[in-house]
């Protein structure tokens, strides 16, 4: 089965018969079980929402404006489609690239979309919007859409990487704040010490998630605070270090020795770290994104992209182009301005929240 089936195929009536029959048989054993669980004034407890479910809803309201203006387009363009010929093919392809799904994606996309020949035979707007959105999904079967954060044996060393105002220490406020929750020893070392301000915001984002920070002073050299932090977490026993980095400096011949500076000092107090080095993009700057990320993979080995303000954009298909074209995967996303609204990337929800309402 497809990546498309899987996630917006119908079910059978053989299925949903053999569901109703299994649920059937399940009431039983589940009826007592709740029945265990009344309290003393005869009422039953609440069970606490699925996470996943949440999750997803998340999703769902946070894709709302790429869905929109992602529907739009290919409403208008469909509309006004009078048959399937190379025109066809060349403002289908520009409608791709318009929707920041890029050029390379969405040259592959036409060309194969022009390969099958049963595309001739779609004679509604439905089939045809069916076909092309199947295509793209199933695109991503064989790709890496879902890749979990690394958690280390003892300390997990994580480096956050990225350009000024994207978003970079509030994720890192949001994830040590999950990671607290989650029972965890967590230690923040703000090592943006070029940006005004960056220290005090990140002393803010710990105070809130209520854990420790190692924090020098404007000007201070980047690696000697990493270092402090790395002696530190391993002395004190955290779970987690997270390092805040500068997102500009003078230019990227500076930022790539600084990076690799701070590398070589993590390198020599721990050998296996950093376990992540994640870069954080704005999904509101569309293909500005994909260019960040092409330029830091020059000045550091990524290991995964964070796509923050994906609640506020009507360019969510660029998560298209970085997993597809950059071989980089998406780990987490920012799906609102609540201290909980980080969320792992989950690639089957994303694709639900992009497609579902536009099929």
């Amino acid at each position: 089965m497809g990546l498309f089936d899987r996630l917006f195929g119908k079910k059978s009536a053989d299925d949903d018969e053999a569901s109703i029959s299994s649920a059937l048989a399940e009431i039983a054993p589940i009826s007592e079980a709740v029945l265990e669980n009344v309290t003393s004034e005869n009422e039953v407890e609440e069970t606490p929402a699925d996470e996943s479910v949440i999750t997803e809803e998340k999703y769902e309201q946070s894709l709302e404006k790429t869905r929109q203006t992602f529907g739009e387009r290919f409403n208008h363009f469909l509309a006004n489609f009078r048959r399937v010929d190379e025109e066809f093919f060349e403002e289908l392809e520009e409608t791709l690239i318009l929707s920041d799904v890029g050029v390379q994606l969405a040259g592959e996309l036409t060309e194969e979309l022009r390969q099958e020949a049963r595309l001739a035979n779609a004679k509604s707007q439905d089939a045809l919007r069916q076909i092309i959105i199947e295509k793209m999904v199933d695109k991503f079967e064989a790709e890496t859409l879902s890749s979990a954060l690394t958690e280390a044996d003892g300390l997990t060393v994580m480096l956050f990487i990225g350009v000024n105002g994207v978003g970079k220490t509030t994720t890192i406020g949001k994830l040590a704040a999950r990671y607290h929750n989650a029972g965890k020893k967590v230690l923040l070392a703000a090592a943006d010490t070029f940006r005004a301000g960056a220290i005090n915001q990140l002393k803010e984002w710990a105070a809130r998630a209520s854990v420790d920070i190692v924090a020098g002073k404007e000007g201070e050299d980047p690696a000697s605070v990493v270092f402090t932090a790395l002696a530190k977490a391993k002395a004190e026993k955290y779970d987690f270090l997270l390092i805040d980095t500068a997102g500009r400096l003078q230019n990227k011949e500076n930022l790539m020795k600084e990076l690799e500076k701070i590398g070589r000092i993590i390198k020599r107090e721990l050998p296996d770290a950093p376990h992540e080095t994640l870069l954080a993009l704005d999904a509101t700057t569309g293909q500005n994104a994909v260019q960040q990320a092409r330029d830091f993979t020059k000045v550091a080995p990524i290991s995964g992209v964070i796509l923050t303000k994906l609640d506020g954009s009507a360019r969510g298909g660029i998560v298209l182009q970085i997993i597809q074209s950059l071989k980089i995967p998406v780990k987490l996303v920012g799906l609102g301005e609540k201290i909980d609204d980080l969320a792992d990337f989950d690639g089957d929800a994303f694709m639900r929240g992009l497609f579902e309402k536009l099929l």
